[in-house]
């Protein structure tokens, strides 16, 4: 009898972040092509403590909101700006590592997939100690690589840009364990819609705060003209509260959307517009890549996202709006001329995306994967 491939993959917490939806895009790919593969994901912190897992996640959408200056500095402070990726976490190896033994003794997979760092570290400790065996993937979904993450015991790492690969050359991982896929993205939005339907006006933007809405959409839209030369269609996710306010605002060139679940309705909402007005979470910003869209960044959440646009800024991979709550000038004149005046921006920026694509692996992330599962 054939063995049935087992790959376990481990977020962190249930928010929707771009660690469930980078594993989400590789297990439905996966599933399409090899229905025979099992893959299971699972959050840790719910497996081993249940219930406390929602309080953890309300907990830090509260704290990155009501005070995101002190969220910032601990982050950086105490994972990021120290590099010391030899650093031992026993706290959360004692909360974590006996779950995580049980864990893999009851799901036995033949692969495992971490896009978060936590249970990267618990994973990596694991090998250390010659407790596991079996091949484990990084899938970083952050332009960036901070201390948590484990390293040196990972089989293979799956980069974000090509900075970053050599970042890991530099801690010694030989090259032939690091893919640079660029953060994996769903296969319907790699489809060409063809829709390609315009309003009256010459340009369309996407304005989006991710999927749970947060940000600072609505006081950006005030700082666009009444009588503006863009249509904005505006992610609301799923924040109920800022779709109602600008359903009802009056405004004939805002068209606020609810959180879109169908990767096809979101292919042919990308396919439509001419850039992306949006924060630097890691799966939008690939997405848009990969669309070759414009990118300008209105607001960066502490922490990860603040990182995110230090490190994209200098892959000239987007343009930072950082003065549009002081600025007199409508927004969307701003904008508007950005693209009417072939700034040099604009093409600098499509050099960046080239250079930046061509340093991707020609390997997609499904095909290495296929490639580690099936020689195992």
């Amino acid at each position: 009898m054939t063995h049935k491939r087992n790959i376990l993959f481990l977020p962190f917490l249930q928010i929707p972040s771009g660690h469930h939806q980078a594993a989400d895009a590789i297990i439905d790919e996966l599933s399409e092509k090899h229905p025979d593969i099992k893959c299971d994901k699972v959050d840790i912190l719910s497996y081993s403590y249940g219930k406390v897992e929602a309080f953890v996640s309300l907990t830090y959408l509260k704290w990155i909101q009501t005070i995101p200056q002190f969220y910032n500095w601990l982050y950086q402070s105490s994972v990021y700006k120290k590099g010391d990726f030899d650093k031992r976490y026993h706290l959360y190896e004692l909360l974590f590592i006996p779950f995580m033994r049980k864990l893999l003794n009851e799901k036995k997979p033949d692969l495992i997939v971490c896009t978060h760092a936590l249970p990267s570290y618990m994973i990596n400790r694991l090998k250390e100690v010659h407790e596991l065996h079996i091949p484990v993937i990084n899938i970083y979904t952050d332009y960036f690589i901070h201390e948590f993450w484990g390293i040196k015991h990972i089989d293979f790492h799956f980069t974000s840009s090509h900075h970053m690969k050599e970042f890991l050359l530099h801690k010694g991982i030989k090259e032939n364990q690091i893919v640079n896929t660029g953060i994996p993205i769903h296969q319907k939005l790699k489809n060409h819609s063809g829709s390609v339907g315009k309003s009256h006006h010459s340009l369309s933007l996407l304005i989006t705060g991710g999927s749970l809405g947060i940000g600072a959409i609505g006081e950006l839209i005030k700082r666009m003209g009444t009588h503006s030369m863009i249509d904005f269609f505006v992610l609301c996710g799923k924040n109920e509260q800022l779709y109602g306010k600008l359903k009802n605002s009056g405004r004939a060139n805002i068209v606020p959307l609810r959180y879109i679940k169908c990767k096809d309705e979101m292919n042919k909402l990308y396919d439509q517009i001419d850039g992306i007005i949006t924060k630097p979470g890691g799966v939008t910003i690939s997405e848009s890549l990969y669309k070759r869209k414009p990118i300008f960044i209105y607001h960066a959440l502490p922490g990860q996202e603040v990182i995110n646009l230090h490190q994209l800024k200098k892959l000239g991979l987007v343009y930072e709006l950082n003065y549009w709550k002081r600025q007199t000038q409508p927004m969307d004149e701003f904008i508007y001329a950005l693209y009417r005046n072939k700034s040099q921006w604009m093409e600098d920026h499509h050099q960046s995306i080239s250079l930046y694509h061509q340093q991707l692996s020609t390997i997609g992330p499904v095909d290495f994967i296929e490639k580690v599962i099936f020689e195992k």
